[in-house]
């Protein structure tokens, strides 16, 4: 069985209850979690206290909790493990940022397209805000930007699970990554 039913296969197992199917599936999407986690990390300042493993692991007991969830694919699973590492690294940025209260940290823009950034911690936090924002109007727009900015989920993936075609994913994600890139600059 190809991984990519073998998953879904898992995924369903686990949703009806199999605790053995999540110990199988783990080895078969770590690798993907992994590029997800390096994905969001590349971002973050240098001395961020987490690293990609942390981040999957971190992700990884989220994901444990959501046993009650219908999974739809593997595709649905990645992005729902990419909305949670965004969660946890909002989380870190917030505490950092009160922690902080100044300190010179260099400037590293978070999403060069998208946010003017000066600070890590504050585009994550102002990116986390626009989405809320965008997600106020248009939650389908939110959905597709996390899967695939933060997932890095392909264009026909997003689509699937969003049960959508693919020409309305390539629509709204330029939409929304101008949209967010109007948004975040009238921000500041």
């Amino acid at each position: 069985m190809e991984t990519k039913e073998t998953a879904t296969q898992l995924l369903i197992d686990w949703s009806k209850g199999n605790e053995r199917a999540l110990d199988e599936l783990m080895p078969i999407v770590y690798s993907e979690l992994e590029n997800i986690a390096r994905r969001f990390l590349i971002y973050e300042r240098k001395d961020h206290t987490l690293n990609t493993s942390a981040l999957v692991h971190e992700a990884y007991l989220n994901l444990v909790d959501q046993r009650q969830a219908n999974w739809q694919n593997k595709a649905h699973f990645l992005a729902i493990a990419a909305q949670s590492m965004r969660r946890i690294l909002i989380s870190y940025a917030r505490q950092h940022k009160a922690q902080k209260r100044g300190g010179g940290q260099p400037r590293i823009t978070l999403i060069e397209e998208i946010v003017p950034g000066n600070d890590p911690d504050e585009d994550m936090i102002a990116l986390d805000e626009s989405l809320k924002r965008l997600g106020q109007l248009d939650q389908r727009m939110v959905n597709i930007v996390e899967y695939r900015f933060f997932a890095g989920l392909s264009i026909e993936e997003t689509a699937e699970v969003l049960s959508i075609s693919p020409a309305t994913v390539k629509r709204d994600w330029r939409t929304a990554k101008a949209w967010l890139h109007h948004d975040l600059r009238s921000d500041k």
